[in-house]
């Protein structure tokens, strides 16, 4: 599964095969720590495309679209690319092991074998020169959004992850993974304008409903995952005094449904439970208690009994 490496200039042409095929990612060599703007630009024009709110205007069935589209798509990031895809903290069929990459796949955040990659290598690295995104290293923008902008960190790393290589679904995801957020924006636009035209009294369609269900709601959704790389190694608490700089953060916990207990997923990473303690909330962990009851995962890994000593005597430090 290893890709050529080719160390030659890239054309712009190749950039722009590279926003459908990934394929073409394996560029590296002189400027691969530098950001790829033109192979960046799909990026830059999410953003862009947040400001024509002010032309789309806003409306209820909008706004629960866009919320109901983080929610949802955070928690197949949460606890599927994160949780299972990254640290296998569970088990499930192969269907709901496809159609929560598929759901993920449909934040723009790559595809599900890019980023458990990544995260597997973070983690061997953590805050050290070799992580692809610490800030003590690079820096806050550079940790949140700059890293994975660089020909360095487009391709992805096989050899961090033969368990998965192995599903050729998963692989086509990976390949085109513009595919899901073309399909959901889509999807979204053409929602609108039926909408529009037959129930008016909504007061929305296919503009409004792509800004926001879309852009605003993947803009938003990306910003907060990525808090995890860059806040959350630098503000809040350490409950462990692990090798990293690795905190828990409350807030960024509510916003990630989870994730902002960092100190303790480094600590202790193969477990599907990131709060270890009653009070911190955990959203992706009841999330997948409740897929466990429905029968759709199982063999949830939990927090070992030494481990939850442990927290509790840091605890009441």
């Amino acid at each position: 599964m290893t890709s050529p490496v080719r160390t030659d200039k890239p054309s712009s042409l190749d950039a722009l095969r590279r926003w459908v095929d990934t394929s073409a990612d394996t560029v590296v060599g002189p400027g691969a720590d530098r950001i790829d703007w033109l192979r960046a630009l799909p990026f830059v024009a999410m953003h862009l495309a947040c400001l024509a709110v002010w032309w789309v205007g806003v409306s209820p069935i909008a706004v629960t679209v866009a919320v109901t589209l983080y929610a949802l798509r955070m928690f197949a990031i949460t606890g599927f690319y994160h949780r299972y895809f990254s640290h296998r903290t569970f088990q499930t069929s192969r269907v709901v092991q496809f159609v929560f990459a598929a759901i993920g796949a449909a934040s723009a955040q790559r595809g599900p074998l890019w980023w458990a990659a990544h995260h597997r290598s973070h983690h061997c690295h953590a805050d050290t020169s070799a992580d692809p995104h610490s800030p003590r290293q690079q820096g806050f923008w550079r940790s949140h959004a700059g890293w994975f902008l660089t020909p360095k960190s487009f391709p992805i790393d096989w050899a961090r992850i033969p368990d998965l290589a192995k599903f050729p679904e998963l692989r086509w995801l990976d390949r085109f993974d513009t595919a899901m957020p073309v399909l959901l924006g889509a999807a979204l636009f053409f929602i609108g304008q039926a909408l529009h035209r037959h129930a008016p009294g909504l007061g929305t369609d296919g503009w409004q409903m792509l800004v926001w269900g879309f852009f605003i709601s993947t803009t938003v959704l990306f910003h907060a995952t990525v808090t995890i790389n860059s806040l959350a190694h630098r503000f809040g608490r350490r409950r462990f005094d692990t090798r990293d700089d690795s905190r828990n953060n409350a807030w960024l916990a509510l916003i990630t449904f989870g994730e902002g207990w960092h100190n303790n997923h480094h600590f202790f990473p193969g477990s599907a439970r990131q709060g270890f303690c009653w009070w911190e909330l955990d959203l992706t962990y009841f999330g997948l208690r409740l897929l466990a009851a429905l029968g759709l995962v199982r063999g949830l890994k939990l927090v070992p009994a030494w481990v939850m000593t442990k927290a509790r005597r840091q605890a009441r430090r």
